[in-house]
């Protein structure tokens, strides 16, 4: 009987061991998954404030020509 019992917890444990492997599994892959999309994102923002800085330095540029222009007037 009590052999019988320990060789149940043995297998219970042996059940929560292989499903911890495989959650730890599955987070890894995730986690992976989650730092590329990070990583992508950085990238992105990164080329979207270099856009929005050059957009902002062709306005300004145009309005300086423009209050130029009006000087000239």
């Amino acid at each position: 009987m009590v052999g019988q019992h320990i060789e149940s917890q043995i297998q219970q444990l042996k059940v929560q061991v292989d499903e911890l492997l495989q959650r730890h599994e599955k987070l890894k892959v995730e986690n992976e998954s989650l730092r590329n999309q990070q990583n992508n994102l950085i990238e992105e923002r990164a080329k979207l404030i270099e856009k929005n800085e050059q957009a902002r330095t062709r306005v300004e540029a145009m309005i300086t020509r423009l209050k130029a222009m009006e000087a000239n007037q």
